[in-house]
């Protein structure tokens, strides 16, 4: 099974990317939505974030305020990067159990859409890694546009990512999304004729490697979790 990485940033069109894959066919694991269910009210994720930043950040009916949560981490690198190990192991778990069954149901190629793929490390069991990139300008003007922001405020939420330019000198495929819809979809035609050609025995190695270093990272993260719940428990 061909595990491809798509990554962007905030605005630049990853989203549709991702949609185009979807209506051809090639199912898309999305960390977005895994991150959502890990986050909903009961679950570990939950009980961990809310241990963490307390019970502010929660809706009346008790789930997380997302909203909330996103203005508190954008605005503190500190405290993003507190979110992100908390919810890594979950996310991971998540993500490897949508893959299991993806290649359980016999496909050959699936999409990993992970926003922060390198930053967690995942590129390193996909291949190829595709990078939908935009311009700095095009970028802060759809955010602004898309979320009826000032442009202050999309810019630091942009600043609080990976830059798309360094993202774009580790891909092995950017797609330019600066111009029209209609561009992007030729672009990802070509981009569609390389991720669903055979699979050379190096990206075979990866795929194995990758599904394993999943499982390995999400036993350690369990393990460590119960070392700090039994010594807690003391």
């Amino acid at each position: 099974m061909r595990i491809v990485g798509l990554t962007g940033g905030i605005a630049s069109g990853k989203s549709t990317v991702s949609n185009l894959f979807k209506t051809h066919g090639i199912p898309v694991v999305d960390a977005d939505l895994v991150a959502r269910d890990v986050l909903k009210k009961g679950t570990g994720g939950w009980k961990k974030v809310v241990s963490a930043f307390g019970e502010d950040i929660l809706r009346p009916d008790g789930e997380v305020d997302r909203p909330k949560l996103g203005q508190i981490v954008f605005s503190n690198p500190v405290k993003r990067q507190l979110l992100n190990r908390l919810l890594a192991p979950y996310i991971s778990s998540g993500i490897f159990w949508e893959m299991l069954k993806l290649w359980m149901k016999g496909f050959k190629v699936i999409v990993l859409d992970v926003p922060l793929l390198f930053e967690a490390k995942m590129d390193k069991w996909t291949k190829p890694i595709i990078v939908v990139w935009v311009d700095p300008e095009t970028q802060v003007q759809r955010l602004m546009l898309r979320d009826r922001t000032s442009e202050d405020d999309a810019q630091n939420r942009i600043n609080a990512q990976m830059s798309l330019d360094l993202k774009r000198t580790r891909a092995d495929i950017v797609i330019d999304n600066t111009g029209s819809l209609e561009d992007l979809k030729e672009q990802f035609q070509n981009v569609l004729f390389e991720v669903t050609k055979p699979l050379t025995w190096t990206e075979f190695g990866l795929s194995i490697q990758g599904a394993a270093s999943v499982l390995v990272s999400i036993i350690v993260g369990v393990l460590i979790f119960r070392k700090v719940y039994s010594t807690g428990s003391l």
